[in-house]
């Protein structure tokens, strides 16, 4: 996104968070609304057009919202949608990518208040991994055939036990309306968006051998004081791993010895 859409963005995320601050709001139940109503959008192209033209009025496009959707989803939903539409988009199908994003946030937000957002963030790593070296796996949820119905009992099986439930529900949406993107690129977005409900960045270590809780609270404390924000560490086991270590920050990689790298990191910054 770009110009208006990243500010009516950041709009739309600030009205999901006052309204999930409240004890009494159902962040699941919002998240599944916002999906529907995401659905809706993608498949109707000549309505999203008509809630982001800028020559029809904000209260204009908000009223058709109440609408339509007035009795087919809650007021806090509608509220949340009204309000998006007020807003100036650059694109039609950003609106429709803001609402998904908001639909994941509030799931997030769910998982927060239950103090399961560790949990569901080291089950997307976890999960993206295992697609990663599963062909099989990767091309029953990405099998164009294959029904949604399908693809989402299929998950069931695999997550429903094992997974935390915001999990599996984030996982099931990605998988059943990919909506164009790749399942790789659609976990790493997830994962990003539940790093940023914390307001930190993901470093993916990659080691020769398993880290001592010593080595990850030093390690995270290093990435931390050295990108200057709070570091959430998603682990994983390579024995060819070259130097013993890899860390991936965005798109910066530091490979073999991670304690001097960081050291003369430290240096060059200083400097």
């Amino acid at each position: 996104m770009n110009g208006a859409s990243r500010e009516a963005l950041a709009a739309a995320v600030e009205r999901l968070d006052a309204l999930t601050d409240s004890t009494s709001v159902n962040a699941a139940q919002l998240a599944d609304e916002l999906a529907a109503v995401t659905a809706l959008l993608d498949r109707e192209a000549s309505l999203r057009r008509v809630l982001t033209d800028p020559a029809q009025s904000g209260e204009a496009k908000a009223a058709l919202v109440q609408r339509l959707l007035g009795t087919q989803v809650g007021g806090q939903t509608v509220d949340l949608v009204a309000g998006s539409v007020r807003s100036r988009w650059s694109r039609s199908r950003d609106l429709v990518d803001a609402l998904e994003e908001l639909a994941n946030l509030a799931d997030l937000t769910a998982a927060q208040k239950a103090n399961a957002l560790d949990d569901v963030e080291d089950e997307l790593f976890r999960f993206a991994r295992i697609v990663a070296s599963d062909t099989g796996l990767r091309a029953a949820l990405t099998d164009r055939a294959a029904g949604a119905s399908a693809k989402a009992e299929l998950l069931h099986r695999l997550l429903g036990t094992r997974a935390n439930a915001t999990t599996e529900r984030l996982v099931t949406r990605l998988v059943t309306a990919p909506r164009g993107r790749s399942l790789e690129a659609g976990l790493e977005s997830l994962s990003k968006l539940a790093a940023a409900r914390r307001d930190r960045m993901v470093a993916v270590v990659t080691s020769a051998v398993p880290l001592s809780d010593g080595q990850k609270r030093r390690l995270g404390a290093a990435l931390a004081k050295l990108y200057g924000r709070q570091m959430h560490l998603n682990l994983d086991v390579d024995p060819e791993v070259v130097g013993g270590m890899r860390v991936q920050v965005g798109d910066e990689v530091i490979n073999g010895s991670v304690a001097d790298r960081l050291e003369d990191a430290h240096r060059r910054m200083a400097s």
